[in-house]
């Protein structure tokens, strides 16, 4: 809803000095959507150089900085409803400061590869959550659950099993765990989240729909 605020702005008389001078109305409008956009354009703006979250583990001024701008956006999305079709999705990294994930994309090349992209796949109607890490050019890992929509906002979880894939093999895990993760905020480009553990995950809508 915008916020109009009027403003009576003098007109110069059209006859004498001392003719009685008329006044219009200037109407000045602060939309909630505009203010949402600015929000958001400052959390990407932060955190645009922090190589997913690896440069932010060491910058706690940083991390502040972009966890502040994470609660801007959260009210931004308060009240609303983001367990819906529009969850559904492939969701790609842009920052967290969640360790296991950062650990895995900053240790890859001592492995002999890198980490690409960092997935969530979720589909709210088969109620299925794919948490993936990519090893171009052949090789993934990649985490199944089960998901249970508990609120408008929060999405509970369960591992199912873990796969370690390659071009022409593929090592199975076992599941390992539970949890919830709560959709503070999405929109038609990114969704900022924060989970069981206090972690907090920036994601965007990948160009692409990743499958198994």
């Amino acid at each position: 809803m915008a916020a109009c605020f009027s403003q009576p702005i003098p007109l110069k008389p059209k006859t004498s000095p001392k003719s009685t001078s008329f006044y219009t109305l200037k109407v000045t409008c602060s939309s909630a959507t505009n203010q949402s956009q600015s929000a958001k354009q400052h959390l990407l703006s932060l955190i645009s150089d922090q190589d997913r979250g690896l440069k932010t583990q060491n910058d706690p001024e940083k991390r502040a900085t972009i966890i502040q701008a994470i609660y801007a956006m959260a009210e931004q999305g308060k009240g609303t409803v983001t367990t819906g079709n529009s969850l559904s999705a492939t969701w790609r990294l842009l920052w967290t400061t969640e360790k296991e994930q950062l650990f895995i994309i900053e240790k890859a090349p001592l492995f002999g590869t890198k980490a690409g992209d960092v997935l969530q796949v979720i589909d709210v109607e088969k109620k299925t959550l794919n948490n993936v890490i990519t090893f171009p050019p052949d090789r993934v890992f990649f985490v199944r659950s089960n998901i249970e929509i508990a609120s408008s906002q929060r999405v509970n979880f369960r591992f199912t099993s873990a796969v370690l894939r390659g071009k022409s093999w593929e090592i199975p895990l076992p599941p390992f765990g539970q949890g919830w993760f709560e959709s503070v905020y999405i929109d038609d480009d990114i969704r900022v989240v924060k989970d069981i553990r206090g972690d907090y995950l920036v994601v965007d809508r990948a160009p692409y729909a990743w499958k198994e």
